[in-house]
C-alpha cells in the first residue's frame, strides 16, 4: 500500500505516551492501525443503521440468541465445552 506524510494535531500528552510504549519507529504503524479500526467502526456504525432502518431494531431477546449461538459455536470450534465465555455489553 502506498503510503503519504500528513500533519496531525495530537495532545501532546497522548502521543508521549504512545511513542514511549511503541518507540519512536512504531508511533506510525500504532496510529495507521488506530485509525483503520476506527474507519471499520464506522462503516459497521453506517451498515447497522441501514439494516435497522429497513429491518427495526435488533430485539434483547435477538441479542441474546446471537450470543448463545455464538458461545456454542465457540465452544464447538475450541473444544472448551462448558467453560462460560466473556459476556460482552449489550448493545444499547
Amino acid at each position: 500500500m502506498a503510503t503519504k506524510k500528513y500533519t496531525v494535531t495530537l495532545p501532546e500528552e497522548l502521543a508521549e505516551q504512545i511513542r514511549r510504549e511503541v518507540g519512536a519507529g512504531g508511533f506510525s504503524a500504532y496510529v495507521t492501525k488506530a485509525i483503520e479500526r476506527q474507519h471499520e467502526q464506522d462503516l459497521l456504525g453506517e451498515l447497522v443503521n441501514r439494516l435497522e432502518e429497513e429491518h427495526g431494531a435488533v430485539t434483547d431477546e435477538e441479542l441474546a440468541a446471537a450470543e448463545a449461538e455464538r458461545k456454542e459455536l465457540d465452544r464447538h470450534f475450541t473444544g472448551h465445552h462448558g467453560v462460560d465465555d466473556v459476556d460482552y455489553p449489550k448493545a444499547s
